[in-house]
C-alpha cells in the first residue's frame, strides 16, 4: 500500500486511490457530529454562491460552514461543533460550505474514493483503509484556509498513516503540539463567538465516531454517506 501525504488544493486535485480529504479545524470534525445528530444527508459545497442558490430551491435546507471562520450571511449554524453539539438534525438536509476541508473534497477529481478525515473517527478510518487494502492512498491536508499546511491536518495525515503501518504515534504529544500552535486561535478572548475553547476538545476527540463519511456523486453533487465500521 502506497500512502502518500498531500497538502492544500494542489494536493487534493493530485489525489489518486483511496482519498481522505483531512479538515481537523474544523469542517470535518462538524461533518462527523452532525452525522451523530441525526442528518439525513450532508451535501459539501465548494461555490459559496451554489450553497445559497440550494437554500433557496429547497427552504428546508439547513445551511452550515464558515468564510473567515466566521458565519455567512443567511446561513443558519457556523462551523462550530460546539454550536451544534446539542441540535437536533434528525431527517434535515445539511448543505456544508468551508474554506478549506469542502473545498479539497469537490477538488479530488481523480481520486477512485473519497473520505472525510479527522481525528474524532481517525481510527475507523484506519479500520476502513485496512479492510479495503487499496494500492494507493492519498491523505490530503487541507490546512488553514487552503493558504498553508496546518499541523492539526497534517499531525492527522501522519498518525493514520503510522496507525495503517502498524507504528507508534504518541496521540497526547500530537495534541499538545497542535493546542501550541494552530489550535492558539481558540483560546483567544475575541474569537470565543465563532471559534469557541470548546471546540479544540470537540475536534480532537480521539475515536469518538465509529464510522466514516463517504462522498458520493448523486445528480451533480456530492453526498455524504456514513458507514459504520
Amino acid at each position: 500500500m502506497d500512502i502518500q501525504i498531500l497538502q492544500l488544493l494542489e494536493g487534493a486535485k493530485k489525489a489518486k486511490g483511496l482519498t481522505v480529504v483531512i479538515d481537523v479545524f474544523r469542517a470535518f470534525s462538524v461533518a462527523c457530529y452532525l452525522s451523530h445528530n441525526g442528518a439525513k444527508d450532508i451535501i459539501p459545497i465548494g461555490n459559496i454562491e451554489e450553497a445559497y442558490m440550494l437554500k433557496k430551491e429547497n427552504h428546508k435546507y439547513v445551511l452550515v460552514g464558515e468564510r473567515n471562520e466566521r458565519i455567512p450571511e443567511g446561513f443558519d449554524f457556523g462551523n462550530s461543533p460546539t454550536q451544534i453539539l446539542t441540535e437536533d438534525f434528525a431527517e434535515k438536509t445539511i448543505v456544508h460550505t468551508t474554506s478549506a476541508g469542502t473545498q479539497g473534497l469537490v477538488n479530488a477529481l481523480g481520486a477512485h474514493e473519497r473520505l472525510t478525515g479527522s481525528f474524532v473517527n481517525a481510527p475507523a478510518i484506519i479500520r476502513y483503509i485496512k479492510k479495503q487494502d487499496p494500492t494507493i492512498v492519498s491523505l490530503v491536508c487541507m490546512g488553514y484556509s487552503m493558504k498553508h499546511p496546518s499541523e492539526e491536518d497534517t499531525l492527522c495525515a501522519e498518525y493514520i498513516k503510522a496507525c495503517i503501518e502498524d507504528k507508534p504515534v504518541d496521540f497526547n504529544q500530537m495534541k499538545e503540539i497542535i493546542r501550541n500552535t494552530s489550535a492558539k486561535r481558540f483560546f483567544a478572548p475575541e474569537n470565543q463567538s465563532f471559534s469557541p475553547s470548546s471546540d479544540f476538545d470537540l475536534c480532537l476527540d480521539l475515536g469518538k465516531f465509529d464510522f466514516v463519511l463517504k462522498a458520493e456523486q448523486m445528480n451533480g453533487l456530492l453526498h455524504l454517506t456514513p458507514i459504520k465500521i
